[in-house]
């Protein structure tokens, strides 16, 4: 069992507007595949969780890494063609929805060498008040500039794609991390994730798979099963889809390389072959083990 540290707060559910306690996801349940949302399954990593219920995604957020432990979307081609229109404008602010205790602030990341990175993409959100949510930082996780600027904008690139080729599929982002190389930054002390992953179901297709990246200063990322990413991180992103169906790994759209990482060709070329190198198998052998009761 993947080893993170919780606080002893209830699970809600939260509205933009204001703190509401629920007993479900009843307020978007559109944003979850078959209408039901991400399961963590631990019963201690559920306690000092709460559910964010945006404007196009939801987050489970935690009250000790003071993020999410996963962020979800159904990715629409209709929105996608409005949010390609769309300015980005960075403003990363705290989610005050949430209580102090729990809230990141903008200040953990300065100097920290890392990036306040997406877990669901503002390049995904259509319209000005979406996009806002998107920075809110109950929806970042810290990120090393070589993956969220490289591998990382490739992988959601990739499912973009996706997306506009089915015309909808629902995505699931979070962080994954490993005790044994446990790293924080800024006051508040927020968990730096040893891995970022991204699950996707496709209805039209009906099929799913996951895209893995190790957390790095010289990043990797494979694809594999969404069986496989519940070992690893123990949260099932889809509980409502049969385990028949997140055995097998849809026929996934590769990882895209972004302008970031064409800039620095001798280091991404061959991002899957990274994948067996030394340091990234001792760094997913650790990850592993810390999945082990």
């Amino acid at each position: 069992m993947l080893k993170v540290f919780w606080g002893a707060a209830g699970l809600l559910c939260l509205s933009p507007a204001a703190l509401v306690p629920v007993a479900n996801a009843a307020s978007c349940p559109d944003l979850f595949a078959k209408g039901v949302p991400p399961a963590v399954l631990s019963e201690t990593a559920r306690i000092g969780t709460v559910m964010l219920c945006n404007d196009q995604y939801a987050v489970l957020a935690s009250e000790q890494t003071r993020g999410p432990l996963w962020s979800a979307e159904d990715l629409t081609e209709e929105n996608l063609e409005i949010a390609d229109k769309m300015q980005r404008h960075d403003s990363f602010q705290p989610d005050t929805r949430l209580p102090s205790t729990m809230q990141a602030l903008t200040a953990d990341y300065t100097r920290s060498h890392y990036d306040r990175g997406h877990m669901t993409p503002s390049g995904d959100e259509a319209g000005a008040t979406a996009q806002k949510q998107s920075f809110l930082l109950s929806n970042i996780v810290p990120q090393t500039p070589e993956l969220n600027r490289g591998p990382w904008e490739g992988v959601e690139s990739a499912v973009r794609g996706w997306a506009r080729e089915e015309g909808e599929i629902f995505v699931v982002t979070g962080p994954g991390y490993d005790p044994d190389q446990f790293r924080t930054i800024g006051a508040h002390h927020i968990p730096v994730p040893t891995v970022t992953w991204k699950a996707v179901y496709d209805p039209a297709g009906n099929g799913t798979g996951a895209y893995v990246c190790l957390n790095t200063a010289q990043p990797s990322c494979r694809i594999t099963s969404v069986a496989m990413l519940i070992r690893l991180v123990n949260i099932d992103p889809f509980p409502a889809l049969p385990a028949s169906m997140k055995d097998h790994v849809a026929a996934m759209p590769p990882i895209r390389e972004s302008p970031y990482a064409l800039a620095k060709q001798d280091r991404t070329r061959k991002l899957l072959k990274e994948w067996g190198k030394k340091a990234a198998q001792k760094a997913l052998r650790a990850l592993v083990k810390s999945l082990v009761p």
